[in-house]
């Protein structure tokens, strides 16, 4: 079978909630995908950064197979082996005192929403079902109805109501507005530190410092959700971290586990997290030993080949080259580490036009708010791969 075979059979029988590019990848190694005719791609998308340690790790790979073949699923009713020790290495590495983990991104976002109310009405005394979160606008947290309620996205929302209250949306990087929406009612904040699906859009200096402060001041929780901005890919473990800010509670997922497996987590202090009782929430995939056994050794990774050190390096060197691009179609480059967004002028005719001549050169990337293409390569990528990919872009760039 070939592409169009495949295109085929996925049209009729599956749903058209997501426009791929027209590539179907067979295997995978590295930073580098292979399509079903044999074709060589450099992957720019990373799984929207869930595979920031790069495709089929062979130390990931390991520890799945080992696992696999003791023991894959307990529940929560047991305990298991792997999952102790990765409580313990996510507090070692990250600083927090516990953790909770889940499975998908959205369930960890849920679960950071769940437990801010309950700390507003155990801790802060926030009268019952009146807690508030504050949240900013062109947000993607997920896609759960409760999370749709919160976003300012047509699309993500119009079809899919009526919503969940208790969230206020305020504008993105404005300090002035977080510190008016805040009311003895709000429980906590959250933010991307950076956002990306709303076309890598990185917030004035200071603003995660100021809004932090706000919060400690106002005795609100901050939240941050670096499901796609941390464990490396903005050049510093969490995104947060640039500005030296350490949330209440982090919010991480997709390169928890490598590609390898849905993974996902909140982290905080046992004083936060240490609120929730037996049964009042939880998952029954959710620290299974599998899952935990593939988070470990992706974090092992993370750390051993000192990948947001070199997301800071390459990430530098690749804005540098991109920015440098005389290109008619270009109004700006944009983003921290590997974490990297161009966006296009209203005239160049959208970004999709882009990726499909990119995926014509041998590169994947994706585009995001229709003007902006995204370059998010896994944090194993060389200046020699960079390299060997910019002529490329150069040449897309400035296709008529």
């Amino acid at each position: 079978m070939n592409t169009q075979d495949f295109i085929k059979i996925e049209e009729q029988y599956g749903a058209h909630n997501y426009h791929p590019l027209d590539v179907v990848i067979e295997k995978a190694e590295g930073v580098w995908v292979y399509d079903v005719e044999g074709k060589k791609y450099l992957d720019c998308l990373s799984a929207y950064s869930a595979v920031n340690q790069g495709h089929v790790h062979p130390e990931i790979l390991k520890a799945l197979i080992g696992q696999a073949g003791k023991v894959t699923l307990t529940s929560r009713a047991f305990r298991n082996d792997q999952l102790p020790m990765l409580y313990k290495e996510l507090s070692e590495m990250t600083g927090y005192e516990m953790s909770l983990p889940m499975n998908s991104g959205a369930e960890a976002v849920e679960t950071a929403v769940k437990l801010a109310r309950k700390w507003a009405y155990q801790v802060k005394k926030v009268p019952r079902h009146q807690a508030e979160i504050i949240v900013a606008g062109n947000n993607f947290h997920g896609r759960t109805v409760t999370i749709v309620s919160f976003s300012t996205e047509p699309l993500y929302r119009d079809d899919f109501g009526p919503f969940t209250p208790g969230f206020v949306v305020v504008e993105y990087g404005n300090v002035e507005a977080v510190e008016k929406a805040i009311t003895p009612n709000t429980a906590a904040v959250m933010l991307e530190p950076i956002q990306g699906e709303a076309g890598v859009i990185v917030p004035p200096a200071g603003y995660l410092k100021a809004v932090e402060a706000l919060c400690k001041k106002n005795n609100v929780l901050l939240i941050a959700d670096e499901i796609q901005t941390g464990l490396g890919r903005t050049g510093k473990l969490f995104a947060a971290h640039h500005d030296d800010v350490r949330a209440d509670i982090t919010v991480v997922g997709k390169a928890l586990a490598g590609g390898f497996y849905p993974v996902s987590a909140i982290l905080a202090d046992k004083s936060v997290l240490g609120l929730f009782q037996a049964g009042e929430h939880g998952s029954t995939f959710g620290g299974n030993p599998l899952a935990a056994a593939i988070a470990r050794a992706s974090l092992k990774v993370i750390r051993d080949e000192k990948l947001s050190e070199r997301s800071a390096t390459l990430g530098e060197y690749f804005i540098e080259q991109l920015s440098e691009i005389p290109s008619p179609h270009v109004k700006e480059v944009r983003g921290k580490g590997l974490l990297i967004g161009v966006e296009l002028k209203s005239d160049a005719g959208g970004a999709r036009r882009f990726c499909e001549a990119l995926k014509g050169k041998g590169i994947l990337a994706k585009e995001t708010h229709d003007n902006v293409i995204r370059f998010a390569p896994p944090l194993v990528i060389d200046k020699e791969t960079i390299d060997w990919a910019l002529p490329a872009i150069r040449e897309t760039l400035n296709m008529p």
